[in-house]
């Protein structure tokens, strides 16, 4: 049995806490919300974020994160990323020995322009092992048991198949991979293109926008992702086009949905006022923007979500300036 800790109340990190829990670990979950400890202990549900979900009964949850955290084997960085930071420095100060972590979380630090493994590097020193979970896997499906194959990158092969056997079980396969920032960046990348496909469809256009969306989408990802130091065939596995083409066209996708509103016509803050989730693409793409300018890099469609999200740009006029751009080869860097 292998003491984990979870950290991260939210839908992804309460499922991957349940499916632990049944797979025999003794799983502690942290959680911000007292509401949300609360409920977990004395009615096995997330209320806030996954309320119909009953949980495994041996789950518990603390909001004492030194407490969750400090005698862990392994401990789960579930935070959002702009909160990944604070929370894990916190936990950096109460662990004992060096525990493995694991990031399961997608997205970009906005501020520092830097993965989130680089923030845990950072925040527990680079003796630590560390490993990065990400591939197509919308918590709801995995808590129903619906088979699901993900990717685990750690620079060193032994940490990832740690990390394969702590997390694999009959309905949740888990690969080895050794490239973190391929693996990292084609999760937190893919947001953008969610939301930029849910703009589409709230548009209402069809299926031959959502495919060169799609494939383009994929091509800018690599582009910038090769730029910061990936192999580009990982953009071809699971977490590269795999959870793009699951976010882009999931009817789960908090970005995609995000995205409809957009094309519906609200704004930013109308789409998003009232909601408990967060949709990481939003950040992600005012940092890969950025990221972009700083290592000379095009991409084209995550420049027109940006300029739509917060410049107030038309959808169909960002269309329009896509469509409208220099004629190129297929294949250009």
């Amino acid at each position: 049995m292998t003491r984990v800790a979870v950290v991260g109340g939210g839908a992804w990190g309460t499922v991957l806490a349940d499916l632990l829990t049944r797979k025999g670990e003794a799983v502690t979950l942290w959680a911000r919300e007292p509401e949300v400890v609360e409920a977990v202990n004395r009615d096995h549900r997330n209320p806030f974020f996954l309320p119909d979900a009953p949980l495994a009964p041996a789950v518990r949850a603390t909001g004492d994160l030194a407490a969750a955290v400090r005698d862990a084997e392994v401990v789960v960085s579930a935070a959002p990323s702009h909160a990944v930071r604070e929370v894990m420095t916190e936990a950096a100060r109460a662990v004992t020995g060096k525990p493995l972590i694991v990031s399961v979380s997608k997205g970009l630090e906005p501020d520092r322009l830097v993965t989130l493994s680089c923030v845990l590097d950072q925040v527990f020193g680079p003796a630590t092992p560390l490993a990065v979970l990400s591939g197509p896997s919308f918590a709801r499906e995995v808590y129903q048991r619906q088979p699901t194959a993900v990717v685990v990158a750690a620079a060193d092969e032994a940490v990832a198949r740690r990390v394969q056997q702590v997390f694999s079980c009959a309905h949740f396969r888990v690969y080895t991979h050794t490239d973190v920032a391929g693996v990292e960046l084609g999760g937190a990348l893919k947001n953008v293109i969610a939301l930029a496909a849910g703009i589409l469809e709230g548009l209402g256009l069809g299926h031959n926008p959502r495919a060169a969306l799609i494939t383009r989408g994929l091509a800018e990802i690599t582009r910038l992702g090769v730029a910061l130091g990936a192999d580009p065939l990982t953009f071809a596995g699971l977490a590269g086009m795999g959870d793009l083409i699951l976010t882009a066209t999931g009817a789960l996708s908090r970005n995609r949905g995000l995205g409809v509103e957009l094309g519906q016509g609200k704004t930013l803050e109308q789409a998003q006022a009232g909601k408990q989730t967060v949709a990481e693409g939003v950040p992600t793409a005012r940092a890969a923007v950025a990221l972009a300018d700083r290592h000379d890099v095009e991409l084209p469609i995550t420049r027109e979500v940006a300029a739509i999200l917060f410049e107030g740009k038309a959808p169909r006029d960002a269309i329009a300036a896509l469509m409208e751009r220099d004629l190129k080869a297929e294949q250009w860097r």
